[in-house]
């Protein structure tokens, strides 16, 4: 099997002298975290994309219709979230185009255009599988690993030193299936939530704009970053 761990677009170029940013939150919807995360979207004006799961999708279609409704976008995080590295072809095909569906069923109006590989594990499957459903693959250039909670401060200076024109940031509004044990549900993502309340203007403050993810380049391939590797 060949894996494709970096492929997927992790930046968009700046073509125009803009210093764009784009915030992307994985793991959602969740009907604890996921509100609030919305309100403080709401609150700066700023737009986002969820690339939520699809299981959680098929629970919570008012929040996939809220996103939709409040000018955020949603992507395709797979069915369950597994490693799909370790899944089978049609296995792989299966958590893609189950998810694209359950969201498409939660809202009509949802534009799908791209494609998360949980825990970044790109390969040849997911790729070929993702273009046949027209999804770009989507990747991130700014990690601040929220999801290891190491404090809010620390999630907001590790965007603040790593960002720059064209990052995609990745944060987390939710937590994967297998993972729900491990964690008590009330406050899992709150240094998430404080984290954005003060990234967000810290962004505008140095001269950055937050904006919504721009249409995927589907015939020019050099915003997908690295060849696949043997």
């Amino acid at each position: 099997m060949r894996h494709c761990l970096s492929e997927a677009r992790s930046e968009c170029a700046d073509t125009n002298g803009r210093r764009d940013v784009y915030l992307t939150f994985d793991d959602g919807p969740d009907p604890l975290c996921t509100p609030d995360v919305l309100d403080v979207l709401a609150e700066h004006r700023v737009p986002a994309t969820f690339c939520v799961i699809g299981a959680y999708a098929a629970d919570q279609p008012k929040l996939i219709r809220r996103m939709i409704a409040e000018g955020h976008e949603v992507a395709n995080h797979t069915m369950t979230h597994p490693d799909l590295s370790r899944c089978e072809p049609t296995e792989v095909q299966r958590e893609i185009l189950t998810a694209s569906r359950v969201i498409r069923m939660a809202s009509p109006h949802a534009s799908l255009r791209y494609m998360r590989a949980p825990y970044g594990m790109w390969t040849e499957a997911v790729f070929t599988t993702s273009a046949s459903a027209g999804l770009a693959p989507l990747h991130w250039s700014v990690d601040p690993r929220d999801w290891s909670r190491p404090g809010v401060d620390a999630i907001v200076s590790a965007v603040l030193d790593s960002v720059r024109p064209g990052a995609i940031v990745l944060l987390h509004d939710g937590c994967p299936p297998d993972e729900l044990g491990r964690c008590t549900h009330a406050g899992r993502r709150e240094q998430t939530l404080m984290a954005l309340s003060l990234m967000i203007p810290a962004l505008h403050d140095r001269g950055f704009a937050i904006r919504s993810l721009p249409q995927p380049n589907r015939t020019n391939q050099t915003p997908y970053e690295h060849a696949c590797r043997n």
